[in-house]
């Protein structure tokens, strides 16, 4: 486990898409510029998912990515 100091942790567990990304933009935009958010997901799709969110979109990054065996751990900084 990977150690980043979190703004705000989010649980989509159970959710699939496109959930996990919405929630995602919505908790991003309320973070400060710089901010972490910790991203827990159940949804396979989501290691894809976010990554192609975060590389399309400008103001995030996708810092990590961890694949559990049950949960997916996504780290996502607002940079705007």
């Amino acid at each position: 486990m990977t150690d980043y100091e979190i703004a705000e942790t989010l649980d989509v567990t159970g959710q699939n898409c496109p959930m996990p990304v919405v929630k995602t933009k919505q908790t991003v935009d309320d973070l400060d510029d710089g901010e972490l958010l910790k991203v827990l997901a159940t949804d396979p799709g989501s290691m894809s998912d976010l990554a192609g969110w975060a590389a399309a979109t400008d103001g995030v990054e996708l810092v990590d990515q961890e694949e559990g065996d049950e949960i997916f751990t996504h780290y996502v900084r607002k940079t705007e």
